[in-house]
């Protein structure tokens, strides 16, 4: 069965919900854009006081807060996890980046 043979209002629906999760996904890459900016002075202010580009008592509260929460969202924590470690990743490659030049981390 291919989309054109799908009933009209079937069609609707699933382009309602579509609809719906191509909204959700640009306000998460809004929100992510507006964390990595926030990181990004915290990577700015790390580099500045020569503190270390990762914290690991940090990362661990912050993933058990998430978890906490994914669970009240009824969203499996195990992957809400697996995205805060990944975007984790990210901001300490960042802040080891702007460690390395802080007079760029200035512009």
């Amino acid at each position: 069965m291919t989309t054109s043979d799908i009933d009209a209002n079937v069609r609707a629906e699933l382009d309602r919900l579509r609809g719906s999760i191509d909204n959700i996904d640009a306000a998460v890459v809004h929100m992510l854009a507006e964390r990595f900016k926030c990181t990004q002075q915290v990577g700015r202010l790390k580099a500045q006081h020569k503190l270390p580009p990762a914290d690991a008592e940090r990362e661990a509260r912050q993933i058990a807060r998430l978890r906490q929460l994914a669970e009240s969202a009824r969203l499996d924590p195990a992957f809400a996890e697996k995205l805060l470690t990944f975007i984790i990743a990210e901001v300490i490659r960042h802040h080891e980046t702007i460690a390395a030049n802080p007079d760029a981390a200035d512009a």
